[in-house]
């Protein structure tokens, strides 16, 4: 059978009617009646299946009864022009061989609609669902063009480390990394974990950023981006949080914070561009079967200038609404931190397209932000997208040693483990700036889709860690 050699579906459906194909998959549906069978094969390259005729009286009967949903198959035959709808061309069968056998009964993935509740339940198997696979692809293809874009720019992709001791955003939400004996835990003399005994002879955790890093980097080469897993052990079951997820997060050394959201704003809409131009078939899926206004969204973003509006003007403009009667589940007030609905609705309901949100109080920001004149307020951006809110969070860093230590012991944050971060005030100090895309916020925007655990092959959520 494989004297010819297998070609990937995608390609297939592209391909001149009139030549003999090899094509493997997995089987999506089979119909048909006693004189012809219509099996519809995916191999996973792209959204759409490629049909397979087979005429009931070269086949075997009991080769029939093995093809079944989810069943792997290797399918020689000729390539000709479709007459039913649907599809360009198609396989008239000539050989057919099982290569793997698929229970109907336990299979959990059937011929109906599934819930998407269901299918995380089953994350090992709704990757072979029409919908998971447009997401993986999709997810790849954006993974691919971040990386293109910054190559593009002259960045330089820094690997800044997973396991850490020191707390980026200062929230103290961080899983812990030891290797001590958790059922008989070393203490010292006052009674303290002895963390002397532990694999760092310290405390660490996984990282909550790799911004702090990034910096060192910036500072050293110019511009540097990072794109790595990400560890927050917030308990938050929300749609929008994940224990686990992909953070990118370029630091630039002699940027302020108008060029931090030029580069922002230019880094989105290219992405989103891409997405258009490179993954079109697949989120015309996405957009036909869940949600028919994401294409017409996208499309938005992508040829779109971006609002830039102060926080203290966006306050206003929030506290207008409230006075002509619009309701809001948390309440809004100069110094208080935008929850998602206050920023869709600045974006969705006042705008009407992308808002880059600027100038927030210092004390709702973190320490390493630039202060303004002000003395009040810090060079802080965020970028807010319909259907998400935040997306891109950042900022102009502080450049100042006074003021940026200032602002540490302000807070009363230990300065053991920032000692080398400190430096890069010391010694060369320079304007910088950077941001992080949390890269499943960008996913939830391209997809389409309401819940982030869907945007990851196997979501980690609290009480969630299978697969």
């Amino acid at each position: 059978m494989e004297s010819v050699k297998r070609t990937k579906i995608k390609d297939l459906l592209k391909a001149e009617a009139g030549q003999e194909v090899l094509a493997k998959g997995w089987v999506r549906t089979k119909r048909g009646n006693k004189q012809v069978k219509f099996i519809a094969l995916n191999d996973g390259s792209c959204v759409n299946n490629i049909q397979i005729v087979a005429d009931a009286n070269n086949f075997n009967e009991d080769l029939f009864k093995k093809i079944t949903t989810g069943a792997s198959l290797s399918v020689k035959g000729m390539l000709v022009e479709s007459v039913g709808s649907g599809q360009a061309v198609e396989i008239q069968a000539k050989e057919i061989e099982v290569l793997g056998e698929c229970d109907p009964m336990r299979f959990p993935l059937q011929k109906k609609d599934t819930s998407f509740e269901y299918l995380r339940t089953v994350a090992h198997m709704r990757m072979r669902t029409n919908t998971f696979g447009a997401i993986l692809r999709i997810r790849s293809h954006m993974a691919n063009a971040i990386h293109q874009y910054f190559y593009n720019k002259g960045f330089v992709y820094l690997h800044t480390p997973l396991i850490t001791e020191s707390d980026c955003e200062g929230a103290g939400q961080m899983f812990q990394v030891t290797t001590l004996d958790l059922e008989n835990v070393p203490r010292n003399k006052k009674g303290k974990i002895d963390y002397a005994q532990d694999f760092f002879g310290k405390q660490t955790s996984l990282t909550v950023s790799g911004q702090l890093e990034g910096e060192l980097g910036a500072t050293a080469v110019g511009e540097i981006y990072t794109f790595g897993p990400t560890f927050r052990a917030e308990n938050s079951n929300t749609p929008r949080h994940l224990a686990e997820f992909w953070m990118i997060e370029p630091e630039m050394a002699f940027y302020d914070i108008k060029d931090n959201m030029d580069l922002a704003e230019d880094f989105i809409k290219s992405l989103v561009k891409y997405a258009l131009d490179n993954c079109y078939d697949d989120i015309k899926f996405l957009n036909d079967k869940y949600d028919d206004t994401l294409i017409e969204r996208l499309k938005g973003v992508a040829d779109t200038e971006f609002v830039r509006l102060p926080y203290t003007q966006g306050i206003e403009i929030l506290k207008d609404a409230i006075a002509k009667g619009q309701k809001f589940e948390y309440p809004v007030d100069w110094g208080t931190d935008l929850q998602s609905e206050h920023e869709r609705y600045l974006v969705e309901k006042h705008f009407g397209k992308p808002v880059i949100l600027t100038d927030y109080p210092k004390d709702i920001k973190a320490f390493y932000m630039k202060q303004n004149e002000d003395g009040k307020t810090v060079r802080a951006m965020d970028v807010l997208f319909p259907k998400i809110g935040e997306i891109i969070g950042g900022s102009e860093r502080e450049a100042s040693l006074e003021k940026l230590e200032g602002r540490i012991d302000e807070l009363g944050m230990s300065r053991t483990n920032l000692e080398w971060y400190i430096d890069t005030r010391r010694f060369g100090t320079v304007p910088h700036s950077g941001f992080g895309l949390g890269f499943e916020r960008l996913l939830l925007f391209i997809t389409g889709m309401q819940n982030i655990r869907d945007v990851i092959p196997f979501p980690r959520t609290p009480k969630n860690a299978e697969f």
